[in-house]
């Protein structure tokens, strides 16, 4: 190993041992998480895919379903995902330029929207367990398509639910990454945890998107 690449592995602290340069760590780094949300892609795809069998079968259930979706709190909700997804890239953006505070502020702004979202969640929650649509035990719904329904509030919430997971577990990454943030641990050379903690967020946001039409705004249109 030359002087030149000695010095450089001690000049970044954040390089890891098998790695040759900050570059091949960033990139071997984002084709991991690219690997990642593909497995994550095919574990949404199957319940997709139950769905759109399902809601095939049973079409006037799953608009009953989703009339008793609350289309303001989840459009709110839409929005709050959205405004997420910019403060995001706007914390990737500036750790890019080494701008330490504006990173944390912006991580901290994601944050707040993500807590924002899983609350919203939490109240709609609430409100079908008093209506009775929790599924299982709890279920007290009455209606011709009652049984039916209630195969929809099953989806609703396995696939709200695991999104919502998911939507905790990026809240706890924010709160590490906002600590490594504000310490000054990025900047043009090392930036590649946020901007991968960007390509998870994103995701997350594109899941709801896909949820947002599929379970609120079935028969709208009607």
């Amino acid at each position: 190993m030359s002087a030149i690449e000695t010095h450089e592995r001690e000049h970044h602290p954040f390089l890891q041992h098998h790695f040759e340069d900050m570059g091949q760590q960033h990139e071997a780094s984002t084709l991991g998480m690219w690997m990642f949300l593909s497995t994550e892609i095919l574990f949404f795809g199957g319940l997709f895919l139950a769905y759109a069998v399902y809601r095939n079968m049973y079409e006037a259930a799953w608009i009953e379903g989703a009339h008793h979706q609350n289309l303001v709190l989840g459009t709110v909700n839409t929005a709050v995902l959205i405004t997420s997804s910019l403060t995001m890239a706007l914390a990737v953006y500036f750790s890019q330029w080494g701008r330490r505070i504006a990173t944390f502020f912006c991580l901290v702004a994601t944050f707040i929207l993500g807590s924002v979202f899983l609350i919203i969640k939490a109240v709609e929650y609430h409100a079908h367990f008093e209506e009775g649509l929790l599924p299982g035990a709890y279920f007290t719904y009455h209606s011709a398509l009652a049984p039916k329904v209630e195969l929809f509030m099953t989806f609703y919430f396995c696939m709200t639910g695991l999104h919502a997971l998911h939507m905790v577990i990026g809240a706890g990454l924010l709160i590490y990454f906002m600590r490594r943030a504000w310490r000054g641990d990025f900047g043009p050379e090392y930036y590649s945890p946020v901007e991968i903690m960007g390509l998870y967020w994103h995701f997350v946001d594109i899941v709801w998107i896909f949820l947002f039409p599929l379970l609120y705004l079935i028969g709208r249109h009607a």
